[in-house]
């Protein structure tokens, strides 16, 4: 799949109802990974929507990403030398991110505090999803290929 695919399917998946972080991590696991289907994902990603469970922190986007760096790189056995590269992407795609939009809090980037039921109704009435997710899906999805080299 070329970038512009792997953005579209995950934009795809955010308006068909996965949160960001599903959204994202779905598309690059359908990238690295074609033809194999895996039932944790998106399950592993459903609690770091709206900033970790809906309470405005890292953003969706951001982990998402950086839990496709665990599926890219992290081994399946302990030790912490093992975990260095994808330690290093991660905070890559961290600070990247970071740069890029002056914030990697859902609450900043949003403009909404998604832990007050109340500002959570508003930014849905408003289409605050709508109007600002798809281009922090976009990003992240860009800052992990071209990290990945892909």
């Amino acid at each position: 799949m070329s970038a512009e695919e792997v953005i579209k399917q995950a934009i795809k998946h955010n308006q068909s109802g996965y949160n960001c972080a599903q959204s994202i991590l779905l598309a690059l696991y359908e990238h690295l990974e074609p033809g194999c289907e895996n039932e944790a994902i998106p399950k592993i990603a459903a609690g770091f929507g709206g900033g970790i469970g809906q309470c405005g922190s890292v953003c969706g986007a951001l982990t998402g990403s950086i839990m496709a760096v665990g599926v890219r790189d992290a081994p399946n056995e302990p030790g912490p030398e093992k975990r260095a590269k994808g330690n290093a992407d991660a905070k890559t795609l961290l600070k990247l991110f970071e740069k890029q939009q002056g914030t990697t809090f859902c609450r900043d980037l949003l403009k909404y505090d998604l832990s007050n039921p109340e500002e959570a109704a508003k930014a849905k009435k408003e289409g605050a999803f709508g109007k600002v997710c798809p281009s922090l899906i976009k990003a992240a999805v860009e800052n992990f290929l071209a990290l990945s080299g892909k």
